[in-house]
């Protein structure tokens, strides 16, 4: 038996045995997480991709997550009057919007070769405005909504608003806050993996900043792009003018000042990129608003 510097036995056979057994646990960790991924992927009508969202949450458990969200946030910011002209406006543009979900839905998937799933049939759709600063907007899964007072001026006019509100109410069809949740479990199995494989605290960090850089980011940004397609067409099939959405981003990134993060290291696409993406779809949005929008067929 082989002595260490201060005079400790070391059992070989030990060490031996411990490696042995850290193996097994990471191996364990790596079929649990490949077992949760592949059993959990299921193809999206809107893009024809797969996806992962986690198959115990149902359309009612994913609501109700909305609805506790939407509550405390209105518990701690202040809705504007519902009867003040800015309410009546905004409201009535998601009128216009959720009148297209289906249509759109269906179209789109059409275009995959899938069968729309009209998960949204069970929203309860409602929309607030809430007194701020922010130019934001946001809508969580089950259909509650919220434009902050901030983004009208940069808006400026109800096509640009569609745009964003239209970009907002895809999230929600596209369940993009269930597929973040189910990244997120397959994270926390990774760190746990690292833990028991007995990754030290200086490299469990390195090792998830990597991961975020690599992919966490670049996935939240297809979420992005893919919210902008999504929204681009309700907006058209709504009557709205698809093309306001290019100036409004520039204008979007005016508000910004210049002082978001380099896009690799962002959860969105920069102004410029979105930009290029948008007047890329610009002719199909034009298809869809002649297609969708009864005004311009009567045209």
């Amino acid at each position: 038996m082989r002595q260490d510097p201060v005079g400790n036995p070391r059992d070989p056979r030990r060490r031996r045995g411990v490696g042995g057994l850290r193996w097994i646990v990471l191996l364990g960790f790596a079929i649990y997480g490949g077992c949760y991924y592949f059993s959990n992927r299921t193809v999206d009508p809107y893009t024809g991709e797969k996806v992962l969202i986690d198959a115990s949450l149902d359309a009612e458990s994913e609501k109700a997550l909305g609805l506790q969200a939407y509550q405390q946030i209105l518990s701690q910011e202040r809705p504007v009057d519902p009867d003040t002209q800015v309410a009546r406006q905004i409201r009535g543009i998601a009128q216009r919007l959720i009148a297209k979900v289906e249509p759109v839905e269906a179209a789109l998937a059409a275009e995959h070769g899938q069968a729309p799933n009209r998960f949204s049939q069970g929203f309860d759709w409602e929309v607030n405005v809430l007194q701020s600063d922010q130019a934001n907007a946001f809508c969580l899964p089950g259909g509650k909504m919220a434009v902050y007072t901030g983004l009208v001026p940069v808006a400026k006019n109800a096509d640009a608003m569609a745009v964003v509100m239209g970009h907002e109410i895809a999230h929600a069809l596209l369940r993009h806050g269930a597929q973040r949740m189910a990244q997120q479990k397959l994270t926390e199995i990774g760190q746990m993996a690292g833990a028991a494989g007995g990754m030290d605290a200086q490299q469990q960090p390195m090792l998830m900043s990597a991961f975020g850089y690599g992919y966490l980011l670049p996935y939240a940004r297809t979420h992005e792009t893919q919210a902008d397609e999504v929204g681009l067409m309700l907006a058209a099939a709504a009557c709205f003018d698809p093309q306001e959405a290019v100036p409004l981003w520039e204008r979007m990134g005016a508000a910004s000042g210049g002082q978001a993060p380099p896009e690799f290291a962002s959860t969105h696409p920069n102004p410029g990129t979105r930009i290029q993406n948008l007047q890329a779809l610009m002719p199909k949005a034009m298809e869809y608003r002649q297609r969708f929008c009864e005004t311009a067929q009567a045209n």
